[in-house]
């Protein structure tokens, strides 16, 4: 039935996988969606076959849900599907060969070099500026996802070696270069009085950001760079997640080494990493435009 075999799949990616809770609310709710769609067809979702799923993405499509959301629920269903097979409570996938339509690929969007400056220049006179000031330079220098910043302990840093070593999606450990203003941010703000207040004795075991009952939480350096934004003059969206697009951006533009960032961000896949390739096309495209005398049709004035 599906609660026993949806409750041990959820284990499975619980402490096998080492999955986030996150990722596990995705996976759970996407399952419960099939449970639900199955049960007035009095189907049994563990034995649904291909047809009947094909059906269910085109109720879910019908009902409103985007592309994207369709290639996420069917994506859970395909990892589902192959866990049972694999544990012999299967035959055959029957998701191995559904597609879902296919979601338009939209950009991220990134600061500019100058944009970015402008941001993590914060400055460090107000009661938490030297925080402010580590954790955007940290963001920026390194490319973190907000849940290993949040989760980073000063054991983590090697403040003399420039590294910074992270536990990213699936457990997977890397170790990511410190730029040289990260790490004097850095170093300033562990020998500040606010933090030395907030820490114990056992430094090297806190929390290089402290909230209010231990770790800080992500919600609260979303709010806090959104402010920062506004502060330093910056109108776009935001957000933690930008300033990772944004280091991995300017490090491809740079270098045009996608192997190099894939291991910096920590990607499993290329895939992932190659649309950088496109913002990096983006900005060679407006260089070309702007340089080259014959990229553009000109007007020009006939015969006068």
């Amino acid at each position: 039935m599906m609660p026993s075999a949806l409750d041990d799949f959820l284990a499975y990616l619980a402490v096998e996988r080492q999955m986030s809770a996150h990722t596990l609310d995705a996976y759970r709710r996407d399952l419960e969606a099939l449970s639900a769609w199955a049960q007035p067809q009095a189907a049994d979702p563990v034995s649904l076959r291909a047809d009947q799923l094909r059906l269910f993405v085109a109720a879910e499509h019908r009902r409103g849900l985007s592309p994207k959301s369709l290639q996420r629920r069917l994506s859970a269903c395909r990892s589902f599907y192959t866990w049972l097979l694999r544990h012999g409570r299967i035959g055959a996938n029957p998701a191995a060969a559904i597609r879902a339509p296919k979601a338009p690929r939209k950009l991220p969007q990134v600061l500019d070099p100058d944009e970015a400056k402008a941001l993590v220049e914060v400055p460090t006179d107000a009661p938490l500026g030297l925080r402010d000031r580590a954790l955007l330079e940290l963001f920026y220098s390194s490319g973190l996802r907000l849940s290993e910043l949040c989760a980073l302990r000063w054991r983590d840093l090697d403040l003399d070696e420039a590294l910074v070593t992270v536990l990213g999606k699936g457990r997977k450990q890397r170790s990511v270069p410190l730029g040289s203003h990260a790490r004097n941010a850095l170093r300033e703000w562990r020998a500040s009085t606010v933090l030395r207040q907030a820490q114990d004795a056992r430094i090297e075991d806190a929390p290089v950001f402290p909230g209010r009952n231990g770790t800080i939480t992500p919600r609260a350096i979303q709010l806090r760079v959104r402010q920062l934004a506004q502060q330093q003059g910056l109108f776009k969206r935001v957000h933690p997640h930008l300033l990772r697009h944004s280091f991995a951006s300017h490090i491809l533009e740079s270098s045009g080494d996608l192997r190099g960032v894939q291991e910096l961000l920590g990607h499993a896949d290329i895939a992932t990493t190659q649309i950088y390739t496109h913002l990096d096309y983006q900005h060679l495209a407006k260089v070309y435009d702007a340089a080259h005398p014959r990229a553009k049709r000109k007007t020009e004035k006939s015969g006068e």
